[in-house]
């Protein structure tokens, strides 16, 4: 990770909740960080197999858009803007998958969509008598 990326994903961590940022500053923190791992993680080393290269440097841009999406769910108002934000993020989802499964590798793992929050754990406690 390059030192521009991790101050950017700091400044982006503390626009979680850390400090108090206005929505329009934590959107411009985290879309900074999106787009400079999105930059820093396209930067293969190039295999000898073009297929896997494309795809190697495809993803990390998929995943920013994905990325960038959230973040427009997060602090944008415009419904149709959010819309477009939601349909992004289920099509660079699927191009993600699609490229993955066209070169013979598993689809991404099964998650949450990156807009829901997060569930604290409950813990079911099961009385035997």
């Amino acid at each position: 990770m390059s030192l521009k990326t991790f101050f950017a994903l700091s400044l982006a961590s503390l626009a979680a909740g850390a400090i108090a940022l206005s929505p329009q500053q934590a959107f411009v923190a985290e879309n900074d960080a999106a787009m400079q791992k999105m930059m820093d993680d396209m930067a293969v080393k190039p295999s000898g197999n073009i297929d896997r290269d494309f795809a190697a440097m495809m993803t990390p841009h998929h995943q920013g858009a994905i990325d960038m999406a959230v973040a427009e769910l997060r602090y944008g108002t415009n419904e149709q803007m959010r819309r477009i934000a939601q349909e992004i993020i289920v099509e660079q989802q699927q191009e993600i998958a699609a490229m993955r499964l066209a070169l013979g590798d598993p689809p991404p793992a099964s998650a949450p969509a990156p807009t829901q929050p997060t569930q604290p754990a409950t813990h079911h406690h099961s009385h035997q008598e």
